[in-house]
């Protein structure tokens, strides 16, 4: 088994476990910080490291085109390359393919788009996809799917799913094949990613699809992406009841505090979202009594660290006023002090809701953080 659940929460789905890859085991739930280019923007491995972040995900499609998976390969892998120890996670690209500026067409064999880089057209099937993360030697890898936008009508949803599971099949049998003789502690995990919309009826349908083609752990795409907050939590429940006790759960795109917790509350085990370091820079930062604006002119004088509460770095060493300061003149150092606390805000909130279901107290948890952040 790659997953083992520790404690359960008496009165919801919430619960403790450890995920098991070739890299290392990793306490759930938990949060990864958006390595996209191998690297959060202006936060090292270093970094990751200080805060105790012990996973990330980067972006198979973006890395597979820069810097190419010969180098990445040669280096020995993601992790070798940044030279950071955690757990690596790799997307199959499915969400920049079908970025409007980038996707040109998909058909039932794989997505045609555009590099970001050099505008040069190329062609993605499940088994190219597969190909290149398995080069890329991740410990956690994800099926291609079929991205379906929050705007997209239901018809193009359903298309979706259809799509989605046929290249998870296909996915899921060329990655079997490729690690057939590898040590079974040494393969990488594989992920199937299930759609649907905020349509009950296709979510049980892709759920149910992935399912049968029994993976290892299972991903829930296509939310955190502006739908109302009661359609996403209403989404995870409806899947959860469909996937296997057993198996981990990992909902993609979630970076609110308190969307992390409704999630926990319902069941899932780990999240990534480039939301907190992306409002970081732009002075969003999370506390435990609620989210401040840095940018608001209150702080231009507060001479205090972000919140008295928090470990990090950056409340350590620095002021509001200070970081206010360097992000209004749009300082790199700025950017990397705000996004270094969010983070860290996440990697603490993460460890005392493992705490609190070990305590039977997570209800309370839950609690104060609708209270402070509604």
């Amino acid at each position: 088994m790659i997953f083992d659940i520790v404690a359960r929460d008496a009165k919801s789905k919430a619960r403790t476990g450890v995920l098991h890859t070739k890299s290392g085991s990793i306490e759930t739930p938990f949060f990864m910080p958006v390595a996209t280019k191998m690297t959060a923007k202006f936060v090292s491995p270093d970094d990751f490291d200080r805060m105790h972040c012990n996973s990330t995900i980067s972006n198979a499609f973006i890395l597979s085109l820069k810097p190419g998976t010969k180098v990445i390969q040669k280096a020995g892998g993601i992790g070798k390359m940044m030279n950071w120890k955690g757990v690596n996670f790799t997307d199959s690209g499915g969400f920049q393919m079908y970025t409007k500026s980038l996707y040109l067409g998909s058909d039932e064999n794989g997505v045609r788009f555009r590099d970001p880089f050099e505008g040069k057209e190329y062609y993605v099937t499940p088994e190219k996809d597969m190909q290149i993360q398995l080069a890329l030697n991740a410990d956690v890898a994800m099926c291609l799917d079929s991205m379906p936008l929050i705007e997209h009508s239901k018809e193009d949803i359903r298309k979706a799913v259809e799509k989605t599971s046929a290249w998870a099949g296909r996915c899921k049998e060329y990655h079997a094949i490729k690690q057939k003789k590898i040590k079974e502690k040494e393969r990488q995990i594989l992920f199937g990613i299930i759609q649907g919309g905020i349509h009950k009826d296709l979510r049980k349908r892709s759920a149910r699809q992935l399912v049968a083609l029994d993976f290892q752990g299972y991903s829930i795409g296509g939310l955190a992406l502006g739908e109302p907050k009661k359609d996403e939590y209403q989404m995870i429940e409806v899947c959860k009841l469909i996937i296997p006790e057993e198996k981990p759960v990992y909902l993609m795109g979630a970076g609110h505090p308190l969307e992390l917790l409704e999630a926990i509350h319902r069941g899932v085990d780990m999240f990534d979202s480039r939301f907190p370091t992306r409002n970081a820079r732009h002075g969003s930062l999370y506390t435990w009594k609620g989210k401040i604006n840095l940018m608001n002119k209150r702080y231009e004088n507060d001479l205090t660290c972000i919140d008295k509460n928090c470990d990090c770095f950056s409340c350590k060493r620095y002021s509001k006023a200070y970081i206010r300061y360097l992000l209004k003149q749009g300082e790199g150092t700025g950017y990397r002090l705000a996004s270094i606390h969010n983070l860290h805000f996440l990697q603490s909130l993460m460890r005392k809701a493992r705490e609190e279901i070990m305590k039977g107290n997570f209800q309370k948890l839950l609690k104060n953080f609708r209270r402070n952040y509604a």
